[in-house]
């Protein structure tokens, strides 16, 4: 099993920034991906920006630019800078990871129990 912890959270003013940042512990063979989903109320949880196990990055177009992830492979960390935020980025932030408990085990997912993010005036 792989606990993710998320901090960072908080209530920004627009055009202001965030960081978060997530652990992850617990006993794996492997971790692959990590990376941010958030879901805003009533609206489906999306896929933010994730780091594959190949060190290839993705971001959702609406975050492209403004959001920048990073991993640290030693540590299990991931992070997500926040830049330039707006209204519309108000969510749920949750930490995502896939891995494995072993070396042969099926891929398995794992998630934060959230972080809210607030953008408001």
């Amino acid at each position: 099993q792989v606990q993710l912890v998320e901090s960072g959270g908080g209530l920004v003013q627009p055009g202001g920034s965030l960081r978060l940042s997530c652990a992850a512990s617990g006993s794996f063979f492997r971790i692959s991906d990590m990376g941010w989903y958030r879901q805003a109320p009533g609206k489906q949880r999306e896929l933010v920006a994730i780091s594959s196990g190949g060190g290839v990055t993705n971001y959702a177009d609406s975050v492209q630019g403004r959001f920048t992830i990073a991993r640290d492979n030693v540590r299990n960390t991931v992070s997500l800078q926040m830049n330039s935020l707006k209204p519309e980025d108000t969510a749920v932030y949750y930490c995502y990871a896939k891995y494995r408990r072993f070396i042969y085990d099926t891929p398995r997912d794992s998630w934060g129990q959230g972080t809210q993010v607030t953008v408001s005036s």
